[in-house]
């Protein structure tokens, strides 16, 4: 990296307890009012559908971790992605999408698009958050496509390919693959206005939500991350990128232009390897520290949260934070209507 970049997230990383881009929380955690649902309010609807390996032609199968994957460490002990040719061949897997249309939806009419990724995990609370902020009219009405991974995780896994990689591999997909589906069966229509539409995850699916907007500004315009894994964890690995996600905050992000991406992030102060050295690549609570300030050295609009005594992912932080995320992102779209088309 250029000295002069260097020099400007250095500068970023000594202001960041001084940033008005950064808050930071403590326990006791506590369940945001807008996650309970209130008496007489009308809910949106939570519906589902399973994609096959066999009906894609982006990923058409799991990539299961073979031996060598799993025995081949660093210095640290963080596992190394294994070369491609050393990777056992596709099976085939099933993988649950979740869908919510807010109330009142009009079917054909373009609305905003939130994306989540591991969307089992959040489906209930995505839902909950959105019922309540939308009947307050502090969001305008979206649709939620929260979409299940392949399977697995990390490095030689289903969901490390969709989620650590850093291309658009994972973008297409979703926009070639799963929102015509969800178009074709639930009759939305969504806007192609990129402030319209955000995408969301936590851990290596905040990773991929950050990744999506980056490669392509033009379709998602916001990002929401929890405990983000922009650490070196891409698998296979990638000579453009040799450090996966980290190096979004290394090179990328300081040698191109600044992109009309919103972001907001959260990493709890004892995430995972939070005790680790810098040069293994592989400390969370660092790696998104260098993601704050190379995004604040570049101008873009951000909210970083630090939460104190907070793990990773930590379901009570999200539980707090979540309704106010989402407002925070969506703050200056139109509240009525579906968006631009």
């Amino acid at each position: 990296m250029a000295p002069k970049a260097l020099a400007m997230i250095a500068a970023a990383l000594a202001a960041t307890a001084a940033s008005a881009d950064e808050v930071r929380i403590a326990p006791p955690y506590r369940d945001a009012t807008e996650m309970t649902a209130l008496p007489g309010r009308v809910s949106g609807t939570l519906h589902s559908f399973i994609m096959r390996s066999s009906e894609s032609g982006i990923y058409p199968g799991i990539r299961q971790i073979d031996t060598d994957s799993t025995r081949r460490r660093d210095a640290y002990g963080n596992r190394l992605a294994a070369p491609a040719e050393q990777q056992s061949a596709p099976a085939p897997y099933r993988r649950d999408v979740f869908v919510y249309i807010p109330n009142g939806y009009r079917a054909g009419t373009a609305v905003p698009l939130l994306v989540v990724q591991d969307g089992r995990d959040y489906a209930a609370r995505v839902a909950a958050a959105l019922d309540s902020l939308i009947a307050q009219h502090r969001v305008p009405p979206m649709v939620a496509v929260m979409i299940q991974s392949g399977g697995g995780d990390a490095q030689g896994s289903q969901r490390g390919l969709e989620y650590d990689t850093v291309s658009d591999r994972y973008a297409r997909f979703v926009e070639q693959e799963v929102l015509p589906r969800v178009q074709a069966l639930y009759g939305v229509r969504f806007t192609s206005d990129p402030n319209g539409r955000a995408t969301m995850g936590g851990s290596s699916g905040a990773a991929a939500a950050f990744t999506m907007a980056w490669f392509h500004p033009e379709w998602y315009g916001k990002v929401l991350s929890y405990s983000g894994t922009f650490v070196n964890q891409a698998s296979p690995a990638d000579p453009a990128t040799p450090h996966g996600a980290w190096d979004y905050a290394a090179r990328l992000i300081p040698a191109a232009p600044r992109k009309p991406i919103r972001i907001w992030m959260e990493v709890g102060e004892h995430d995972l390897h939070w005790q680790d050295p810098e040069e293994s690549y592989h400390n969370w609570p660092l790696a998104n520290d260098r993601m704050a300030a190379a995004l604040d050295a570049k101008g873009y609009d951000y909210r970083y949260v630090k939460a104190a005594d907070a793990v990773h992912v930590d379901g009570d932080v999200v539980a707090q934070t979540l309704p106010g995320a989402l407002e925070w992102l969506w703050r200056d779209y139109p509240r009525a209507g579906g968006g631009a088309n």
